[in-house]
């Protein structure tokens, strides 16, 4: 049975579309937003949420709201994207771009380090695998790795959807660069029967190395994606 991770405010999870939708040119330098009520209805949110959205991402600098005029985006909104917020290293998209990330974990265990993770990590680690859906379409499988010596009693429910937040805010470090591999794999064994990848199905594989500020290895990953129902995008400035 799959486990929800912990959800994001819904204002948060609005504002990460949009930043996606916009990474992703739905919008372009200039673009006047629709009104409110119009592009709240289109997200399935009350428009109270919607402008607490807004103001999120106007502090962030992608959007300029001129009073009488409208909302659009501000002409460096593709630089602030590439700027730190919460799916900054999410590079999986919907074949049309964007899409918001959600996640079920599946399993999540303390287990003896697995060889090539001892150089960085003690004799135990944490063990995450998880569901990875967009705008609720299953899409990828997740399997992460991360050190477990002095957090050795987190739960499911202590697992934020949103995991690098959740090991800033929980665990002390920040995310500040990853090195992923991408090569021809095949679904793993716990592959659930709600994404379209059968256990042993050939699929792309991503293979991830995440580093803090200080250049510490914190996590290792492995991402298998269906690469029918997404793309792996990875945006530069």
């Amino acid at each position: 049975m799959s486990h929800p991770s912990v959800s994001l405010p819904r204002y948060i999870q609005i504002s990460e579309l949009l930043t996606r939708e916009i990474a992703a040119n739905f919008y372009t330098a200039g673009d006047r937003l629709p009104p409110e009520a119009e592009l709240a209805k289109r997200l399935g949110v009350a428009v109270g949420t919607l402008r607490k959205s807004l103001l999120e991402l106007e502090s962030r600098g992608l959007l300029i709201r001129r009073q009488g005029s409208g909302t659009y985006i501000n002409s460096s909104a593709r630089s602030a994207v590439l700027q730190k917020n919460v799916y900054e290293f999410f590079r999986l998209e919907l074949p049309c771009g964007g899409g918001l990330p959600t996640a079920r974990i599946l399993a999540f265990d303390i287990i003896q380090t697995p060889t090539p993770f001892r150089s960085a990590f003690t004799k135990q680690c944490y063990r995450l695998r998880r569901l990875r859906l967009l705008d609720g379409l299953p899409v990828a499988l997740e399997e992460i790795y991360f050190e477990a010596r002095r957090n050795a009693k987190l739960k499911k429910s202590d697992l934020g959807e949103a995991l690098y937040v959740f090991y800033k805010e929980r665990l002390g470090f920040w995310i500040a660069s990853v090195q992923d591999r991408i090569t021809q794999g095949f679904a793993p064994a716990w592959s659930p029967a709600s994404l379209a990848l059968p256990a042993g199905t050939a699929c792309p594989r991503v293979e991830r190395v995440a580093r803090d500020g200080a250049g510490d290895i914190r996590e290792y990953s492995v991402t298998w994606f269906d690469a029918a129902q997404c793309h792996y995008v990875n945006r530069m400035k």
